[in-house]
């Protein structure tokens, strides 16, 4: 997945003068040559930078570079490519927040949040976030952190330009808790050799990046004893039980009920009782009922009386669209590539994964499933092609290897062991070690593949007392699973990240 569940389907903070190896002469991306320890495996290349935000002028600086990871006896074991942008100017540079950022998949480079939400260049879409027609380009960002943070951009393993030393030793780097230790020691390298332990610091995940911070948040505490200011989660899934429909699993189908009322309401497919009432009211009544009458249903099955079951089929029907006859085949479960395909099928249109406001033809108007999911299909090419062209042009880090923005792992370790990936305890737990950790949660009423109501239920599962609890705050979005895409939210959500900086800073 782009910013999110790929595989699911069901900076270096220079400062003035960094304290890395001497930079590569600019534009080459040639290895370091001063002979120093690491001299042979890192490449870097620094560059001067300046943007203007909201009437201020803002210099910082961009290292783009590969930072190695090493075994106990001094071996590389990895190198981890990495973009970082460091403010310039600052009295204490030392004590500025610090913001590592990475997206999801797993297998996703960090390209999404890096040009979409938060670094100083994004992409250029329409203002709803819809495609336009290449060539593309890039955009001074003028909701970019970078004046309240700075930021560094991490690829994982297997993503971007980061790979094993040995490509037979990738497997060690694949999976949930391997992929956290590696992160949490680029993270922890990163903040000594710049001298960065005393800034607050920050995380920021999208989609299974969500689950890697919670991941993180008890490695870095456990590992290295680093205390985070703060994580902030953008389309959150911590717990899997909740996104991932099974035999015997009925979870799913509840929490994903009130996104699918906000899609009908999107592509005007409810009644009018329904249809003339603004989204929140929609939302709030299907939230009723998918926690009330719904949840009941599914819970008693066979048990439901007639009068029962069609009641539930009429309401379940009357929230998403769908004809109750469909609803009731589906014996009142529709899992989401169904829904996909159905809802517009009159119109031979599949509706999007990732956000459900985009809409695609399809070429088989009798397929069970959805074909493809547009709202991939809308922006995977231009992130892409951006992306390639920045790294080299403005960054000037020339690298022949192909930029792997999406797909460059295999077989994922969930460490599951009841079958569902679950990092929710692990965040909670690290929650109640450090007091102080605030959480920042971003939701998109229209994603697909992280449901908001789904974060809703593993929120309010925490089991953390009160006072804990309120250091948790939760923002909605107007879009999907990439919310930023659209302009208003990108708006909203530059405001949202900026207050809960200075707040969980302290400021």
């Amino acid at each position: 997945m782009l910013a999110g569940l790929w595989m699911m389907g069901s900076g270096l903070v220079a400062q003035d003068k960094p304290k890395e190896a001497p930079p590569s002469k600019a534009g080459t991306g040639e290895p370091a040559k001063d002979g120093g320890k690491d001299s042979k495996e890192e490449k870097q290349s620094v560059t001067e930078q300046v943007i203007t935000l909201g009437g201020q002028r803002i210099e910082y600086t961009a290292t783009a570079g590969t930072l190695p990871l090493k075994d106990a006896e001094g071996k590389m074991t990895a190198e981890i490519f990495y973009i970082a942008y460091t403010r310039k100017g600052v009295a204490e540079p030392s004590k500025r927040p610090l913001t590592f950022s990475f997206n999801g998949g797993p297998g996703s480079s960090s390209v999404w949040l890096h040009m979409g939400l938060l670094g100083p260049k994004r992409v250029k879409l329409r203002d709803d976030g819809f495609a336009v027609p290449p060539p593309y380009e890039l955009l001074d960002n003028e909701f970019s952190l970078i004046d309240e943070t700075d930021l560094v951009f991490i690829d994982p393993v297997g993503t971007g330009y980061s790979r094993a030393a040995k490509p037979e030793d990738a497997k060690n780097f694949h999976g949930l808790r391997e992929d956290a230790r590696s992160v949490g020691e680029f993270i922890r390298l990163y903040v000594t050799r710049n001298s960065r332990w005393l800034s607050p610091k920050f995380l920021i995940g999208e989609s299974y990046g969500t689950t890697r911070a919670a991941a993180l948040s008890g490695e870095l505490l456990q590992a290295h004893r680093m205390n985070l200011n703060g994580i902030m989660l953008v389309s959150t899934v911590l717990n899997f039980q909740t996104i991932r429909d099974a035999e015997g699993n009925d979870l799913p189908f509840v929490l994903y009920l009130p996104s699918y009322a906000a899609t009908a309401w999107y592509h005007k497919k409810l009644g009018p009782d329904l249809q003339q009432k603004p989204l929140a009211e929609v939302l709030a009544q299907a939230e009723a009922f998918a926690s009330g009458e719904y949840n009941r249903a599914l819970l008693l099955g066979a048990g439901m009386t007639p009068d029962q079951r069609a009641s539930a089929v009429q309401q379940m029907a009357r929230f998403t669209g769908l004809s109750e006859k469909f609803v009731d085949g589906a014996d009142l479960r529709v899992p989401l590539q169904r829904f996909n395909a159905e809802l517009l099928r009159d119109q031979r249109l599949v509706t999007g994964r990732f956000d459900s406001r985009y809409t695609s033809p399809v070429r088989d108007p009798l397929s069970e499933a959805a074909e493809r999911d547009p709202s991939a299909d809308a922006v995977f090419s231009v992130f892409a092609s951006t992306f390639n062209d920045y790294v080299r042009t403005t960054l000037k880090f020339e690298e022949d290897r192909s930029y792997t923005i999406l797909g460059g792992v295999g077989r994922w370790n969930w460490s599951a062991e009841n079958g569902y990936a679950d990092v929710s305890e692990t965040l909670a737990d690290t929650m109640t070690a450090n007091p102080f950790l605030k959480v920042h949660v971003s939701n998109g009423y229209f994603d697909m593949a992280t449901p908001y109501f789904a974060t809703r239920y593993t929120i309010n599962h925490l089991r953390l007392p009160p006072a804990l609890l309120k250091n948790i705050v939760q923002d909605d979005y107007t879009a999907g699973h990439m919310m930023y895409l659209n302009l208003p939210d990108l708006k909203k959500q530059k405001a949202d990240l900026a207050k809960f900086l200075r707040t969980a800073s302290g400021k």
